[in-house]
């Protein structure tokens, strides 16, 4: 049985490295993200409209340029038993193209948290997988795609990242950011850098999210994620 395994791994490690451009389930994924990028609506605001061209560039040249893909280990989180049911729900929404895209690949996604101290209980309600960066297995340094999940009735604390600008996109379920407005499928929001944002989902269904992140490459390559310390309350004869 050792030896069985051990030649398994063997025949692996001779396949010559494919690209992007020799494995349609990946690249069909970008292209999903592409479509978002380019024909999305801007809302009105010039930020958005500049980080979507942004994106959309920056994606055509990692295309063109034809990238490796590096196979990485298929890890889980408690947060993925979610993933069936907000695939389902995207399917049958706006939101259908990426989300089959996405059930073509989920068997080779790499669910992590990015914190080095996690929370017991967000570690059961909450994890992302890169699908293009440093990280990704479409490997490049000049831009991060992924998807974020979450369980209902998710709030992922206040964070913020260094140098790093971020747009989330709607896959399935309903969300706020800030407490500021309710999210559907298909809606966009930006995150400039260092902006502190804090993440709520519904109560019944998962929220499945796209994201982008823009910056320089030393900052792409180690975003130094970090959760925001809790505000301590004022004591003492504080002015209201």
């Amino acid at each position: 049985m050792d030896e069985r395994i051990d030649a398994q791994e063997a025949e692996a490690e001779a396949l010559p490295l494919q690209h992007l451009k020799e494995v349609p389930a990946w690249l069909y994924l970008l292209g999903e993200f592409e479509t978002l990028y380019r024909y999305g609506s801007a809302g009105g605001s010039g930020l958005i409209r500049s980080h979507r061209k942004r994106v959309r560039d920056t994606l055509s040249a990692i295309v063109a340029e034809n990238p490796p893909i590096v196979a990485r280990e298929e890890m889980r989180k408690p947060v993925t038993a979610y993933l069936s049911r907000a695939l389902d729900t995207g399917e049958r929404g706006a939101m259908q193209g990426m989300s089959q895209a996405l059930r073509e690949v989920r068997n080779d996604l790499t669910w992590e948290y990015g914190y080095d101290r996690m929370p017991k209980a967000l570690a059961r309600k909450y994890a992302y997988c890169e699908v293009l960066g440093p990280s990704g297995p479409v490997q490049s340094g000049k831009l991060i795609l992924g998807f974020v999940l979450f369980a209902p009735a998710t709030t992922y604390p206040q964070h913020s990242h260094r140098g790093i600008e971020e747009s989330y996109i709607s896959v399935s379920g309903a969300w706020s950011e800030n407490d500021a407005a309710v999210y559907a499928p298909g809606s966009m929001i930006l995150n400039k850098p260092g902006d502190e944002h804090r993440i709520t989902t519904g109560e019944r269904e998962p929220c499945l999210l796209a994201y982008a992140w823009t910056g320089n490459a030393e900052n792409l390559a180690a975003p130094g994620m970090k959760l925001t310390p809790p505000r301590r309350r004022r004591t003492g004869n504080a002015a209201p």
